[in-house]
């Protein structure tokens, strides 16, 4: 029997994991579901997903999928996490690319994994662009970009390393993480960077918003190193939210770090530590 998988929120990522799949070879049926059917009707027609279902319900019947991908942000996520458990059996996986994972994996512990359950591999693809959509879905997107999973207890099923199977074949890099390393690393290295991003943005905008003749020069001046700086600042606050709810504490720390670090950079402007500073930032880019 041939094999189907259900993607669940067919947006950037969503529909990105449909087009590598088929890309790299899955012979199976991917279906789609969107909240959006804008969405999940932009995915079919982009051949992301060979078609949709029609309705919440359907993807909720009885062996609608044998993996189900929950590509939605975090609290998204849980919520069909509560929808799917009564729904699936043993046999069958669900797996997700949230953005944190505590939440999830303790979810996870108390509905799958056990008998007769269905299996959960709780997934974090380190991928995306600074804006969402399926318009924007890219075959290529996940080549050579780190795939992380949390394993979890009694979540090792033929299914699971199916799944790992065809991530891998994406050109994704596989990387097993716990859960609490995985929000904790995931704030220095992704969570903040987009906080850093938003406020510089979000202070430019309030700065020079009501400055056309400004603005007009910070656009034109800004330059290369700007707009890199800035770009995560496009990114949606419909999938911040739910990460900024669910790994507050680390994300927090991460950006206290930050503040006494730019304090001691303000504080040192006329001073060598100012170029101690900036000779260990070259040491930090010279590692990679």
């Amino acid at each position: 029997m041939s094999e189907r998988i259900a993607i669940v929120g067919t947006g950037l990522i969503g529909a990105s994991v449909g087009l590598a799949l088929k890309a790299s070879g899955f012979g199976g049926e991917i279906v789609g579901f969107d909240a959006n059917p804008a969405e999940s009707a932009k995915a079919l027609e982009m051949g992301a997903v060979d078609r949709v279902f029609a309705s919440r319900d359907e993807v909720l019947s009885d062996d609608a999928a044998d993996i189900y991908v929950l590509a939605v942000p975090v609290l998204v996520i849980l919520d069909w996490m509560d929808k799917l458990a009564p729904v699936t059996h043993a046999g069958q996986l669900i797996t997700d690319v949230g953005s944190t994972k505590v939440e999830i994996c303790a979810l996870v512990e108390t509905l799958f994994n056990g008998p007769g359950q269905a299996a959960f591999l709780p997934g974090h693809p380190m991928a995306g662009k600074e804006s969402g959509g399926a318009a924007l879905a890219d075959a290529e997107l996940f080549r050579q970009a780190t795939w992380l999973f949390t394993p979890v207890a009694a979540g090792d099923t033929p299914l699971g390393e199916r799944w790992r199977e065809l991530v891998a074949a994406t050109g994704a890099v596989i990387r097993d993480i716990n859960e609490v390393e995985h929000d904790e690393v995931c704030a220095w290295v992704s969570h903040l960077p987009q906080m850093l991003s938003t406020a510089l943005a979000a202070l430019l905008q309030d700065t020079f918003s009501h400055d056309a003749e400004g603005m007009a020069a910070v656009q034109a001046i800004g330059g290369r190193g700007l707009r890199e700086t800035t770009r995560l600042g496009s990114s949606p606050y419909s999938m911040w939210r739910d990460v900024a709810m669910t790994n507050t504490k680390p994300i927090a720390e991460t950006l206290l770090a930050l503040e006494q670090r730019l304090a001691h950079i303000r504080e040192n402007l006329r001073t060598p530590e100012l170029r101690d500073e900036f000779a260990t930032a070259n040491r930090f880019r010279a590692k990679r």
